[in-house]
């Protein structure tokens, strides 16, 4: 081998290295994994495409693979190789990682012993409710009839159960009570904020809903102060409404309770349990 005067033949071992770095560039990459997640962290990008899609194609992906869902997720960041294997034996059971910033934490089914307070705390917390009646218009006789009616169990410091109203005779469900006092008030939760923070459409199994069945009867002199201070107190633009359309309160002789907060059938309370529990965020 030939070599000029002032030039320096090349080393071997710069060779092999170019060639050892060449090869790892080339050979397929066997040292990665790649772990199938069901959830995310909550950028900005995902905020806009959860905001432009229906919450049914979106919330699916959130679910986790295990026993219960709608446990708190985790990103693919925080699934280890070997999640899947069983923690040897004696090994003290390993706290699940912190969850990131920005993920969401679906609340699972309570159990029944919390359900009384869950019902009451929708009677206390809601401003509206829909009131369904047997109809009495000669068109639709015997039919259900829905009204939306503003109500309140009680001033906010003093929860009753007890759902009062505010209404005039001339109201088609009123008319509709006169001649069959008995109704069923439903209360959603989409007043609350669950639902708006999960991104969970007010009309989802997990929005819980209550329904009331019972008779509808006049407020009793003795009581009409308090039902004044009940639904003014939350109402007070009803103070102001027009007199003659002749006002007076109502209440409902709660009879039935029936809770629904999670996918399946409703929960039926008894009146005992009911007006015995304080109210329970939901």
């Amino acid at each position: 081998m030939s070599v000029r005067r002032g030039q320096r033949p090349a080393r071997p071992a710069t060779r092999l290295s170019w060639l050892l770095c060449c090869s790892a560039l080339l050979s397929p990459a066997a040292s990665y994994v790649i772990v199938s997640s069901v959830s995310w962290a909550v950028t900005n990008e995902v905020d806009e495409e959860l905001d432009s899609a229906s919450t049914e194609e979106a919330l699916p992906a959130l679910l986790e693979d295990s026993g219960s869902i709608w446990q708190r997720s985790f990103p693919a960041s925080a699934h280890k190789e070997d999640a899947h294997l069983p923690p040897p034996p004696g090994a003290a059971r390993a706290r699940p990682p912190p969850a990131p910033p920005g993920m969401f934490s679906y609340r699972r089914e309570s159990g029944p012993r919390l359900r009384p307070g869950i019902a009451r705390f929708l009677a206390h917390a809601s401003a509206w409710g829909c009131l369904a009646t047997v109809s009495a218009h000669e068109k639709i006789p015997g039919l259900p009839f829905g009204n939306c009616l503003p109500i309140s169990d009680g001033p906010l410091n003093n929860s009753t159960g007890t759902p009062f109203f505010y209404v005039t005779p001339k109201d088609p469900a009123v008319a509709d009570l006169m001649k069959n006092p008995m109704a069923s008030l439903l209360l959603p939760e989409s007043e609350g904020e669950f639902c708006r923070k999960n991104i969970v459409d007010p009309e989802d199994p997990r929005c819980a809903r209550l329904t009331l069945t019972g008779q509808m009867i006049a407020v009793s002199p003795e009581e009409v102060e308090f039902a004044k201070q009940a639904m003014f107190s939350r109402h007070p633009v009803m103070r102001k409404w027009p007199r003659q359309y002749e006002w007076f309160f109502m209440k409902m002789k709660v009879e039935h309770i029936w809770l629904q907060k999670w996918y399946g059938g409703v929960a039926d309370i008894s009146k005992e349990e009911y007006f015995k529990a304080a109210p329970r965020k939901a």
